[in-house]
């Protein structure tokens, strides 16, 4: 089964296919990339799928090595290179094979590429089914923050490959599940609960006909609310997009606290969530209710949700990379809070951001 859909970001036309099984890159496109001087940039965890849907037709394989120590200026060094040294021209294809780490570099060193060659992505992971694929950000680390360098480039074909999620390590799907949750609160109330419904069916079993039915569906409600919210603010200027950022101004903080990879960016996320919930308690946005429900739907899939971090030890380091991050406008932090109805974008005074990151407003004391 293939169920597509297609988006115009900007000047950009991207195709976004859901598949049961990997597709061979021969099948996908109508055959457009079937012609086409392409290479394949994949990293350690996804080879072997380079190799399936390359079976046949002989394409240039770069690997990486896996994890966000690559997400630097080292590995788009290397992909420029190799499709200079593979004869690659401008019309041909950077075809991106793994989760968010791959897509971002692919999509990153596909836009600079003699000013932009054409570019497809494979996604592998949750994490970048729901969010990294989709909808042309891309970016590295820099100085030692996250995605501090990058560029819009959406991919022309973007394939998600539900096959792939069976061999996806338990750290990389709670990763997932956690910009899952994120969307349901952004898209609506009947998408939260489905997203209740699938961490129930988990108990399962992930290959029970049941639960990929529920995980299916729910990937097709992310891919439509992520589409329709990019469609209407493509580079992030009309306050829209802005809001995919919830808990990420506390979560993108944190990862860099702690050191670029010492925890996942879907766990950062969640803790960001709570911040953010409890941050709009104090402010008096978030109801109450509202905050126990969404904390209690990432206690229930084993995220840590209590501040401080038990792992910060710098919190001199995490106030610095709040303040670095991409989030500040005009010198101010920007914060997206959980409302009545959906979220508000919102800023904080010093004293009640620093309570919230100390856990003074913990929901827990309510």
């Amino acid at each position: 089964m293939v169920t597509n859909y297609n988006f115009s970001f900007g000047n950009y036309n991207s195709q976004v296919s859901i598949t049961d099984d990997l597709p061979l890159i021969t099948e996908i496109a109508n055959g457009e990339l079937k012609g086409s001087s392409a290479v394949i940039i994949c990293d350690t965890n996804t080879e072997n799928f380079a190799h399936e849907i390359t079976a046949g037709h002989d394409k240039p394989i770069l690997v990486l090595e896996s994890g966000e120590s690559s997400k630097n200026w080292n590995s788009v060094e290397k992909i420029l290179s190799f499709g200079l040294n593979t004869g690659l021209g401008r019309d041909g294809f950077f075809i991106g094979i793994g989760g968010g780490v791959i897509c971002d570099l692919t999509a990153f060193a596909a836009s600079i590429y003699m000013r932009g060659a054409n570019l497809a992505l494979f996604s592998t992971s949750l994490l970048s089914m729901i969010d990294a694929s989709l909808g042309g950000k891309t970016g590295i680390d820099l100085f030692g923050l996250k995605n501090m360098a990058g560029t819009f480039y959406p991919a022309s074909f973007v394939i998600l490959p539900l096959a792939a999620l069976d061999f996806l390590p338990e750290k990389e799907w709670k990763s997932g599940m956690a910009e899952l949750i994120k969307t349901a609160i952004l898209d609506s109330e009947d998408f939260f609960e489905l997203v209740k419904k699938l961490i129930k069916l988990e108990s399962g079993g992930r290959s029970s006909p049941e639960y990929r039915k529920c995980l299916t569906e729910c990937l097709s409600k992310a891919v439509m609310f992520k589409g329709k919210i990019v469609a209407e603010d493509p580079k992030e200027t009309k306050n829209k997009r802005v809001l995919l950022n919830l808990g990420h101004t506390f979560g993108h903080a944190l990862e860099t606290a702690l050191g670029l990879g010492a925890i996942s960016h879907g766990e950062a996320v969640a803790w960001g969530i709570a911040r953010a919930c409890e941050l709009g308690i104090a402010l008096g946005i978030t109801p109450i209710e509202r905050a126990r429900e969404i904390i209690g739907l990432l206690l229930a899939y084993g995220f840590k949700t209590n501040a401080p971090h038990p792992m910060l030890n710098s919190y001199r380091m995490f106030r610095k990379a709040m303040k670095n991050d991409k989030k500040t406008a005009g010198g101010k932090i920007q914060f997206i809070v959980p409302s009545m109805e959906r979220v508000q974008i919102i800023e904080a005074d010093d004293d009640t951001i620093n309570k919230t990151i100390n856990g003074e407003f913990s929901i827990d004391a309510l």
